[in-house]
């Protein structure tokens, strides 16, 4: 007697044991699918057909309560700046060429994107439907036949126009890319300021030869302006005029270089009075300053400690 193999096994044991038939009919006995693999078989069914995971665990079906935004799926045309950017991506993705462009491929291109957006923003979208009104124009003058008077004159390209229009529009594309790469104050780089901190105390500048020797050239000209042909002898001191320097800075505080000198007494007065000056000056007994560049030269006592 055949052992009952129909007895009841465990759920979890199961194993497929019916035999295979050939092409002639006769029965193959096939070894049993342990469960494992039917397990892990059933599992990786269940992972393609999920739609998504929820912490760790495949879903197989959206929830009922599943809330979409109406705005989650728009798709805007405001990230092209016009028609004219819009044509300009649609050519230069597919390479097509700019000088002999593929109306009909183009224009149902181009309605696709403007179909998605004329529904939700129709404000956005009235620059780009004039645009496609104007591509579905030069794409019937194209299927259109031609007369034998326009063969015989050679008439223009229905797209010239818009090639034109094309092209200056990615001439100045390009040369806005151009400026805009251009480093710019306060986005690319800020301006370094630094504090200088100003003394409170004055400093004179000092007085270069140069300097009096130009303020002595002008005293030498008005003093000839004013010297009369008078032939005399007179002796000059340059002692005399030393005292005579000095008594008078101290009289005042500041005495401009030029009144120092008597141009009445003609040249030799005022050469004698000069020596007596830079005497002065060798011997530190007065001071020479001027406040700016270019201003007057003005002449004090020096000063001394008490």
């Amino acid at each position: 007697m055949l052992p009952d193999d129909t007895a009841e096994q465990p759920a979890g044991d199961v194993a497929d044991t019916r035999p295979a038939l050939t092409a002639d009919g006769d029965a193959v006995a096939e070894a049993p699918v342990p469960p494992e693999i039917v397990g892990a078989a059933a599992a990786a069914t269940s992972e393609v057909a999920a739609l998504a995971r929820l912490y760790g665990e495949p879903l197989l079906k959206l929830p009922n309560d599943l809330y979409i935004p109406p705005d989650a799926l728009e798709i805007f045309l405001d990230a092209f700046e016009g028609p004219l950017d819009l044509l300009l991506y649609l050519i230069r993705k597919q390479n097509f060429n700019i000088l002999d462009i593929p109306m009909a491929q183009l224009t149902l291109q181009y309605l696709k994107y403007v179909d998605q957006i004329r529904l939700s923003n129709l404000e956005l979208a009235a620059e780009y439907l004039l645009m496609a009104a104007m591509l579905i124009e030069i794409k019937s003058r194209m299927l259109l036949p031609q007369r034998q008077s326009d063969l015989e004159i050679e008439s223009d390209d229905p797209r010239a126009e818009l090639v034109r229009r094309l092209l200056e529009y990615e001439q100045i594309k390009l040369a806005a890319y151009d400026l805009n790469a251009i480093p710019q104050v306060d986005r690319d780089f800020v301006r370094t300021q630094i504090f200088i901190e100003q003394s409170l105390v004055p400093t004179w500048p000092e007085v270069a030869p140069v300097d009096l020797q130009q303020a002595w050239l002008d005293v030498i000209k008005r003093a000839k302006l004013t010297q009369h042909h008078k032939i005399s002898r007179e002796e000059l001191s340059v002692r005399e005029h030393m005292t005579g320097i000095l008594r008078r800075l101290q009289s005042s505080r500041f005495v401009e270089f030029a009144d120092l000198f008597d141009i009445a007494g003609g040249v030799p007065v005022v050469v004698v009075n000069f020596v007596a000056l830079l005497e002065l000056a060798k011997e530190t007994l007065i001071e020479i300053t001027q406040a700016e560049p270019f201003a007057p030269i003005y002449v004090r006592l020096a000063y001394s400690p008490a």
